[in-house]
């Protein structure tokens, strides 16, 4: 996948999300137990459950375009989610 593209669907009984590659890389991992307990990923969406997939980075420089946790925090705080 190229960064920024999309790579998974995350549905819900409202709507359908794109989920967009944060970096350019190859799936080398997919999380299987995603697909009888999608729940964790509302539930544990920074710790070992609730991540979709590992990539093998292409563009190691594209890291730096990455937020870190304090920068996607306050974006998600101005942002009002």
């Amino acid at each position: 996948f190229a960064q920024g593209a999309d790579m998974a669907v995350v549905e819900s009984v409202k709507a359908a999300s794109d989920v967009y590659a944060p970096i350019s890389g190859e799936i080398v991992e997919v999380n299987e137990a995603l697909t009888d307990a999608p729940e964790k990923v509302n539930e544990d969406p920074e710790g070992t459950g609730g991540w979709f997939c590992k990539l093998k980075v292409t563009n190691t420089g594209e890291l730096e375009t990455l937020m870190d946790k304090a920068a996607y925090d306050a974006f998600v705080e101005s942002e009002g989610h």
